[in-house]
């Protein structure tokens, strides 16, 4: 992108925030995005000269193999509004697996000191499924209080096969029982389900899962508007996207599944990407069933996790949260147990 045309994209951002929006996050997507540093520069240097009073974070996720000592005390010293995440698929042996031998070129002590809080994201493959908690706990001791970005829905796992159920549960045991020992580390993103939700009067309130179309706006490097970072051309072919890009992404109810709505008792946690479902389905309303399987296991799960929680430290966790959260466990209980039975042992 020229840096002519990212000031006329920041510029419609800034024209067209939402009054109750309370700030902005510009995220500078790749490929790898430093690539690029001497235009985030000119960027940050834009919005800041141009929209002075306005909050706004900078943000990106790099693989952290190009950062040169310019970089890293550029972010440094902008820390509070100029953030990186990492890319990092865990140890040694799965890092350089996944990412051409990366992990001896990546400074993990410049993001620790600088974002100890900010999310790594993990990319999921065959190979590190079979690693994944040992992955993701790795992290946690290397000092990331979150580890966020593990995407089961990446990839070309058909998770309607039982070869990966299998291959997943284990991995989810021994998170679970390192979560519930360790009960001071933030859960990470696929199993800190807010089981309360399913229990909320307000449960069956009808919104989109995502920002597609509003909140998630994409400007692609000739500047053209899109209405995420799912849906660009190196997702959906032109006729394709054209048909995306004319929606009306106001029509909740085009995002809305009747059946999920009407009758499934974890859709108010089923995470979902309107994007992705679009290329597997030809439309937003009608969800990929195929990926259903999987969500019930997580929340099975994450009931068991919250369920040893609760036992362990009751006095973490508000009284009335704490009696909706119950009613939830018990549910999930009965409702998914019977279908994933032989995985569990009879507590």
């Amino acid at each position: 992108m020229s840096f002519e045309t990212a000031k006329k994209c920041i510029d419609w951002i800034f024209h067209n925030i939402p009054k109750e929006y309370e700030g902005v996050e510009l995220d500078f997507i790749g490929g790898e995005p430093l690539l690029e540093f001497n235009l985030i520069k000119q960027i940050f240097t834009y919005v800041k000269t141009t929209y002075p009073s306005e909050k706004v974070i900078f943000y990106a996720t790099t693989n952290g193999t190009v950062l040169t000592p310019e970089i890293m005390e550029w972010y440094t010293q902008r820390k509070s509004c100029c953030v990186l995440g990492l890319s990092l698929d865990g140890k040694k042996e799965t890092q350089d697996h996944n990412r051409s031998n990366s992990f001896d070129k990546i400074n993990l002590d410049f993001f620790l000191k600088n974002w100890p809080w900010q999310g790594i994201k993990m990319t999921l493959t065959e190979f590190s499924l079979d690693h994944l908690a040992d992955n993701i706990i790795y992290c946690h001791e290397l000092g990331f209080s979150e580890v966020g970005g593990v995407n089961l829905f990446e990839g070309t796992f058909d998770w309607s096969d039982e070869k990966w159920i299998q291959k997943l549960i284990p991995q989810l045991k021994i998170l679970v029982d390192y979560y519930v020992e360790h009960d001071e580390v933030k859960i990470n993103q696929m199993l800190n389900r807010h089981l309360e939700a399913c229990e909320f009067s307000d449960r069956k309130e009808k919104h989109r899962w995502c920002g597609i179309g509003d909140g998630a706006i994409f400007f692609d490097i000739d500047g053209r508007k899109l209405p995420c970072t799912f849906c660009t051309p190196m997702t959906f072919d032109e006729k394709t996207l054209n048909e995306i890009c004319n929606h009306d992404f106001s029509k909740v109810d085009d995002f809305i599944d009747d059946e999920c709505y009407n009758s499934c008792y974890i859709y108010p946690i089923c995470p979902h990407c309107a994007g992705a479902n679009y290329m597997t389905q030809k439309t937003f309303k009608t969800r990929d069933k195929s990926k259903c399987r999987i969500q019930k296991l997580i929340s099975l799960f994450a009931a068991d996790l919250l369920t040893k929680r609760i036992l362990k430290n009751p006095e973490k966790f508000e009284e009335y949260k704490r009696g909706l959260i119950i009613d939830a466990i018990q549910k999930i209980r009965e409702l998914y147990m019977p279908e994933f039975r032989q995985y569990f042992e009879e507590e």
